[in-house]
Formats: C-alpha cells, sequence, structure tokens
C-alpha cells in the first residue's frame, strides 16, 4: 500500500494564526509519532516533508511552503511525487463554521468557500479528498474575515487551541486507520 498523505493548509511563515490551524495540528501530529525533529524542505513540491508509520501504515506529513490560496499546488505536486490519487489526501484546515474546539472528518465535496480547499480541487482535478475541519468560530462585531483569519489565536483562546490539537489529531488517525489498515487475506481497504 502506498504511504498516506496528510496536508496541512495554512500561510507558510504565518504561525499561530486561524488559517494556519492545519498546520499545528501536524506539528502535533508529528511530536505525538515523534518524527517532529525529521521535517525538511523538498524543492519538488515546495513543502515541508516528513514521513512517519502508525499502526503499520506510512503517513506523508506535508506542509505546504507557500500561501494559503496557492497550497494547492505543492499538494498537487507531492501528489505526483509520491504517487497519490486525490480521494487517498487527507487534507486539514481551518473552518468559519464551526466552533473553536470543533473538529469534523468531511468526504469530499465543495471547498465551502475555503481558498486552501479550493486550490486543492482545482490542482487536483478533484474533490474527492478527506478534511479534517477544525474550527475557529466566526468573528464577532465588524472584524472582517480576512482580518480574523490571519490573526493570532488569542490569550484566551490558546488553551482550547491546545485542547483541540490533541483531538484533532486523536480523531485523524482513528479515521486513517479506521478506513486504511491493513486487514488479513483479502487486500481490500475496508
Amino acid at each position: 500500500m502506498a504511504a498516506l498523505p496528510v496536508a496541512g493548509l495554512g500561510n507558510y511563515g504565518l504561525r499561530g494564526t486561524r488559517h494556519s490551524v492545519g498546520m499545528a495540528v501536524l506539528d502535533q501530529l508529528a511530536r505525538q509519532l515523534a518524527v517532529s525533529g525529521g521535517w525538511r524542505a523538498d524543492r519538488q513540491c515546495c513543502a515541508d516533508v516528513v514521513l512517519a508509520v502508525t499502526h503499520g501504515l506510512d503517513l506523508v506529513l506535508l506542509k505546504p511552503r507557500r500561501l494559503m490560496n496557492l497550497n494547492g499546488l505543492s499538494v498537487a505536486s507531492a501528489a505526483e511525487i509520491y504517487n497519490l490519487r486525490p480521494e487517498d489526501i487527507y487534507l486539514v484546515h481551518d473552518d468559519l463554521d464551526k466552533a473553536l474546539g470543533q473538529v469534523a472528518i468531511k468526504l469530499g465535496g465543495s471547498a465551502r468557500g475555503h481558498n486552501g480547499v479550493r486550490s486543492c480541487i482545482s490542482a487536483l482535478h478533484s474533490n474527492e479528498m478527506t478534511r479534517l475541519r477544525v474550527g475557529i468560530g466566526r468573528p464577532e462585531g465588524e472584524v472582517s474575515v480576512s482580518s480574523y483569519v490571519l490573526a493570532s489565536f488569542s490569550t484566551g483562546e490558546q488553551e482550547t487551541v491546545e485542547r483541540v490539537l490533541s483531538q484533532a489529531v486523536t480523531c485523524l488517525l482513528e479515521h486513517i486507520l479506521q478506513r486504511r489498515a491493513p486487514t488479513e487475506g483479502t487486500g481490500d481497504r475496508g
């Protein structure tokens, strides 16, 4: 079985912002899988990449080194390099329609206004990627959506963010293992 790609969407270089929470989830996943010191810049796909193994499954963790609106170019390049199908790719990204602290898996479908997901759909010519949506909530008052997603989490939100990163990693790994765990006999993907 080929390695399974997990892409954390975000704006490279803008750590700690709501829009880059997908990359923060990948950092947490890399720590949990004891590969956080192995990130390397892959010039071919313009991303930071680290390989990991969990429960006999090979994972390719990917953080695009591009702005959110261009993340799909890195994901599509990695798909070509690692011979990956869109339906095998997991995208981890922020979601305005979910409250801070909520995570959910979505199988395929539209970008729902998310520019990073839209970029991936366009570059891969498919909407079949599995998404781990990490809630960041909506801005309150007169704050624009772009200002909100590009801002850092508040001090008061930090405790929730730490909890949700762990929760997101657990949700992601459980889903991957449920769908992809090697089965005996038929070689069926389950």
